[in-house]
């Protein structure tokens, strides 16, 4: 089915479309080798040469980005909204979320234990969890090497050695700064949530027009970076010494 369909002239969309018809037949292996020999034959967004599945880390967190299962996927989206809504629209505080979930918990399970011994039902089997070292281990090493990594660029925009990096900090902080005044974090999170559950599967499902215009709109922003750094850029005075650094 995957040689066939490359061999033609079918989009990207026409594939997902019937694979989801036939769920049976296509499994996740069969989309990804797909993605592959379509990536080595086309020009892909950013130059990428793998699929998409596999750029997002494979496994369940992509499934569920991609929406290859339906029902994980609208459960994700659907809890996370409702989390959105207690906290920015109902006003709940998560401490006291908690605090009030918890309770809960507590007083089904101590009435539970209690009464199945009068109504002759079976106690309530707690599960019991613990939480693998490892895990929070590889969070800590990711986000120490993530830390590290921001520090490291913020030491070398801020030491004057590249000047077009030096305005590009400055102009992202600047966006970022004018987004967050018009939204809270927590709408800002739940926004970024929905664009991981909502962007990826769309992109794939028109992977050829949306890589057709970006293409072309890579090339128009190039070409007034091009125009900006010679006028304007290019033309702002540095000094010797950071010239010599530079330079170095």
């Amino acid at each position: 089915m995957v040689d066939s369909v490359v061999d033609g002239d079918v989009t990207d969309s026409d594939f997902l479309s019937k694979a989801n018809e036939n769920e049976s037949s296509s499994s996740d292996s069969d989309i990804d080798r797909y993605a592959s020999l379509r990536c080595a034959t086309k020009k892909r967004l950013f130059g990428r040469d793998m699929p998409l599945h596999v750029v997002l880390g494979g496994g369940q967190p992509a499934d569920i980005m991609l929406w290859r299962n339906k029902q994980i996927s609208g459960g994700v989206f659907a809890g996370a909204t409702v989390m959105w809504l207690l906290f920015e629209w109902i006003g709940y505080h998560l401490l006291t979320f908690l605090c009030h979930f918890l309770i809960l918990s507590l007083a089904v399970l101590f009435l539970w234990s209690n009464l199945a011994s009068f109504l002759n039902m079976a106690p309530p089997e707690l599960p019991k969890v613990v939480l693998p070292e490892q895990v929070f281990v590889t969070v800590a090493l990711v986000a120490t090497n993530e830390l590290n990594r921001a520090s490291r660029t913020f030491q070398n925009v801020a030491s004057g050695k590249d000047l077009k990096k030096f305005l590009s900090m400055v102009a992202v902080l600047w966006i970022v700064s004018v987004i967050g005044s018009w939204f809270s974090l927590l709408t800002l999170l739940y926004l970024a949530f929905v664009m991981l559950l909502t962007v990826p599967m769309l992109y794939e499902k028109h992977e050829d027009t949306v890589d057709a215009y970006a293409g072309k709109g890579l090339v128009e922003l190039k070409k007034q970076y091009a125009i900006l750094d010679e006028k304007l850029i290019r033309k702002i005075p540095i000094p010797n010494s950071l010239r010599h650094k530079k330079q170095q």
